[in-house]
């Protein structure tokens, strides 16, 4: 890995342990992690001394077949001992890995003790967000049929790119691709593979933030109307203030250090997600069914409306599945030896956690649809407008109303709607409560790479780890710049299929790719074909969805308010 603005330092290598007599240069960092030794004027290591073409030893060098009785007894027993020992060594501790010098006071990989049980909980964290509650809408637009083919495609499609991502995070013997940039530029080259992901993945975990912020405060404020009803509604925060409380909660859950340390948070964003989905479909279909419910496809007044339709339902299923900005992430937290590889841990606990996740879309968006039909989608038409001003402070334009400017609450705005008054208000609000623990935990793994970003960009200029207090103010900094873009810019949610489009293939097109680049399929075998034709369709898609957000912004005479949130 390429060090981050080390100057003139050779590159390392080192091992993770050390044999009796045997040094390495490496030291013990106070977190309990490897980082290089710091070499003083009188002992600094040569520019060059440890190039990447510098030979060392590796299993395979230290084959049975080196070994055999012919060449064995030309080398003598105590030196086939020492072979034997020295291949048991490195099969048993670990990788001849390079070291970027700055990995040891980085929040993804300061600290490698992760394993399988926390891969899935931070993969469960990061997989269910507020996107699956529109799922209901998806099927709205496509009927019964083919909603369930498409989303059946789209969860194994983006189910085979996550698998890609585990394999190439050690593609490439004594590296670890550490973040998901950093596997691009292999892939695509240093320039090129910036150009391609940086922006996509800035997004996905800024842009996610901002989202949490203002989804988390107005479902505050909704929790907080269930729970006190008329006693309150005359004191009751505005929206932009349940926007500063969330925030605030956000900056005191962003002080814990590292990916790892937030495993308990991942944890309780696991169990909120599976509990408050599950909830909303099993309220919905114990409900009786409004009496003008349909099934049938929304009609469209031309064949151009409804190609966007169709491509709108496509982009809900495609945006329901999201986190594959975070897997390499993830990864990184996890010790990899010879015999243990991460990819073993990272793939078990993603296996468990995709299953949960298949547990909890395909019956929110089925039960969805079964509870409510079409009208879960023409909740965002004219004549639901008064009501969607009056319980959510909603106020919508005239134009009829696509995926890209729905209400976010989705399947929950409806159960809320048409229920509220079945339903005993201590279910309803304990659902609510819910989500926003759930838009607390998951705006801390999201936010991780950005921590990350700031504090390489700090190490990389000074030379030494971010104090407590340079953690803290970074982190206090970013969380605050998130409010401050969620209330000056609230037509954002407005933008979202334009820039939903342009970061779509970072979980269905470029992972194919990289494929390609770095594993190097036999051409025109079925792997060459398989990769190359799902990365040119997730192309098209995002293509056409970015087309379609943009459609949709025209089509709804989208008004640029600052400082107006609804």
């Amino acid at each position: 890995m390429e060090e981050r603005g080390m100057g003139t330092e050779s590159e390392l290598v080192s091992i993770p342990a050390t044999p009796h007599g045997v040094s390495t240069p490496e030291t013990m960092s106070p977190s309990g992690q490897r980082s290089p030794r710091r070499h003083g004027a009188g002992g600094s290591v040569a520019a060059g001394s440890y190039s990447a073409k510098s030979w060392t030893p590796t299993p395979a060098m230290i084959s049975p077949r080196f070994l055999s009785p012919s060449i064995s007894s030309a080398v003598g027993t105590p030196m086939k001992r020492v072979l034997v020992n020295l291949r048991g060594y490195l099969e048993e501790v670990g990788h001849l890995t390079k070291l970027n010098p700055q990995d040891a006071w980085l929040p993804i990989t300061e600290s490698r003790n992760g394993n399988a049980h926390y891969a899935a909980f931070h993969n469960l964290n990061a997989g269910i967000g507020f996107q699956a509650l529109l799922l209901p809408v998806a099927f709205a637009l496509l009927g019964w049929s083919w909603g369930i083919i498409v989303l059946t495609i789209a969860y194994f499609w983006q189910l085979y790119t996550l698998w890609i991502l585990v394999k190439l995070h050690e593609a490439v013997p004594g590296r670890r691709y550490n973040r998901y940039v950093e596997l691009a530029q292999a892939a695509f080259g240093e320039k090129l593979g910036v150009w391609l992901t940086l922006f996509p993945t800035v997004y996905l975990s800024a842009g996610t933030a901002t989202a949490l912020i203002l989804i988390g405060g107005e479902t505050m404020k909704l929790f907080f109307q269930i729970v006190c009803g008329t006693l309150c509604s005359s004191n009751s925060l505005s929206t932009v203030e349940w926007y500063l409380v969330f925030t605030i909660l956000c900056i005191v859950l962003s002080q814990l250090p590292n990916l790892n340390s937030i495993a308990g948070l991942s944890l309780v964003g696991a169990v909120t997600a599976i509990t408050y989905t599950t909830m909303a479909w099993v309220l919905s279909v114990n409900q009786e069914r409004p009496p003008s419910i349909s099934y049938q496809p929304l009609p469209s007044s031309s064949f151009g409306s409804a190609a966007f339709l169709i491509l709108n339902a496509f982009g809900i299923i495609a945006f329901a599945f999201r986190g594959h900005n975070l897997a390499l992430e993830i990864q990184a937290t996890m010790p990899s030896t010879f015999k243990h590889p991460a990819h073993v841990p990272m793939w078990r606990g993603a296996k468990v956690a995709y299953l949960l996740i298949a547990m909890c879309l395909f019956p929110i968006a089925i039960g969805g649809f079964w509870a409510y039909g079409n009208l879960v989608s023409m909740l965002v038409d004219n004549e639901y407008r008064i009501l969607l001003k009056d319980f959510l402070n909603y106020d919508l334009p005239l134009a009829p109303l696509y995926v890209f400017q729905m209400p976010r609450g989705g399947i929950l705005n409806a159960l809320y709607l048409f229920h509220s008054h079945d339903i005993p208000r201590g279910l309803l609000a304990t659902t609510f409560l819910l989500v926003v623990f759930n838009r607390l935990s998951s705006f801390q793994i999201y936010s991780m790479p950005v921590f990350d970003s700031f504090e390489a960009g700090y190490t990389s200029r000074t030379n030494r780890p971010c104090s407590i207090w340079v953690r803290s103010g970074f982190r206090v900094f970013y969380v605050f710049i998130s409010f401050f873009i969620g209330v000056a810019l609230p037509f954002l949610s407005s933008l979202a299929g334009l820039l939903g489009g342009l970061t779509l293939p970072v979980t269905f097109a470029y992972p194919c790719f990289m494929w390609i680049r770095i594993k190097k399929p036999q051409r025109f075998s079925f792997s060459w074909y398989l990769n190359w034709s799902l990365g040119l369709l997730g192309i098209a898609f995002s293509v056409c969805f970015s087309i379609g957000g943009v459609w949709s912004m025209v089509n709804s005479r989208l008004k640029l308010k600052f400082f107006k949130p609804n």
